[in-house]
């Protein structure tokens, strides 16, 4: 059954996007068309840092008082920051929709900018820099995009101890006054409330200040490194190729290319590198996929002698899909996809976050018609892709000294 959704632009800029669900919940963003990739080297790790910063107080409301509106109802609250949005979230109850409205839109109007505040989260992200660096998984997934891109795109999301060092409450207040206005936001709803409602509630709160994001060029490149470090027993790669882009739609070829290979226990890579030779316990795929910069990446946990080997599988597995990928392993991979996406909108925050990061690439409608797109990729468009990456990938790995 084809879910009930509006999309609609305010006056004012705003973009509302609400999916109708029966269960009495809803699940609240408010997110703004800024994020990593809007970022000069210089400012780099700024969107992230604002993020934590609206969440520390606003005029009417503390930081304890902010979350307290939201659990003290049940719900839970939290935002993200990635390469082309930030956003602020809830889920609660529907019956509470107006607090879930009230508190975040309060947030993304109306933060102090504490001072000793700024400090103070600023020390909390110089510990979250350090704890993605300590963990071997997660700092490698990090590092592949400097091996992918330039600055600033190639520059880590959270940013550098100079970058945020040099964030002061000025150049902070400055981008947000610059980036977080309505024509700049968009309100996605999922859940059991009246579209008309959020539609009343978005006009009668925010004004018609026109905001602006930068933008800036994003130089392509592939590079090679293995790094090694004292104090870990395994060696964690990553393996990452660039896949064609453009502003109108996403790259549905390349998304089943990346699950052919190593999404799931059936992928051609988790057979060859886990279940053949026993080279590692971890072997899965992901993919960063949008309207400006697209790539797919495979990450290998494995033993320090196992690099190479494990390297040499990815690309001959990759030189295979040119003669033996034929339509019946192709209609699989379709199925899977497809199957995947059916059982994501089930978790309506999940179903938020798709309708979001849709929107941000063009037209959340585009969401409702992932199967459609998936069902239209032909084998010739998988394999050209495959084709180029043996001439074509990134590789870093971290092993041990």
């Amino acid at each position: 059954m084809k879910p009930t959704f509006y999309r609609k632009v305010l006056k004012n800029g705003m973009t509302i996007v609400f999916e109708k669900r029966d269960l009495p919940v809803v699940n609240v963003a408010f997110a703004v068309r800024n994020g990593g990739v809007n970022e000069a080297g210089f400012e780099k790790g700024i969107s992230h840092f604002i993020e934590h910063m609206l969440y520390k107080g606003t005029p009417t409301r503390n930081a304890k008082q902010i979350a307290e509106e939201i659990e003290r109802k049940g719900g839970v609250l939290n935002g993200f920051t990635s390469e082309t949005v930030t956003a602020y979230w809830c889920k609660m109850p529907s019956k509470h929709v107006n607090v879930a409205l009230n508190v975040l839109s309060d947030i993304v109007k109306n933060p102090k900018f504490d001072e000793k505040e700024l400090e103070k989260e600023r020390k909390v992200i110089f510990e979250e820099m350090k704890m993605y660096k300590d963990d071997p998984k997660r700092y490698v997934l990090d590092e592949i995009q400097s091996y992918l891109y330039g600055e600033p795109l190639g520059l880590n999301l959270i940013g550098t101890e100079k970058t945020m060092g040099s964030i002061s409450r000025d150049k902070m207040i400055k981008k947000f006054e610059e980036v977080y206005q309505p024509n700049n936001i968009i309100l996605c709803v999922v859940g059991d409330t009246n579209f008309d409602k959020i539609v009343d509630f978005a006009e009668k709160n925010f004004n018609n200040k026109k905001g602006k994001v930068s933008e800036f060029k994003i130089n392509l490149k592939n590079k090679t490194k293995i790094e090694f470090r004292t104090g870990i027993d395994q060696a964690n790669l990553i393996f990452a190729y660039h896949v064609p882009v453009s502003r109108d739609k996403k790259n549905y070829a390349a998304q089943v290319l990346s699950c052919l290979m190593a999404e799931g226990m059936s992928s051609r890579l988790f057979s060859e590198i886990r279940e053949k030779r026993n080279l590692a316990y971890a072997v899965k795929g992901y993919s960063d996929i949008n309207s400006l910069y697209a790539y797919n990446a495979i990450y290998v946990g494995t033993t320090k002698s196992a690099v190479e080997e494990v390297k040499k599988i990815i690309l001959q597995e990759f030189g295979k899909i040119k003669e033996d990928l034929n339509e019946k392993e192709l209609e699989q991979v379709k199925d899977q996809l497809i199957g995947n996406y059916q059982i994501s909108m089930e978790d309506s925050q999940r179903q938020m976050v798709g309708l979001l990061l849709s929107e941000i690439d063009g037209d959340a409608k585009e969401f409702y018609e992932y199967e459609k797109n998936i069902q239209k990729v032909q084998l010739s468009d998988v394999k050209k892709i495959a084709e180029k990456v043996k001439n074509a990938y990134s590789f870093f790995a971290l092993v041990p000294k």
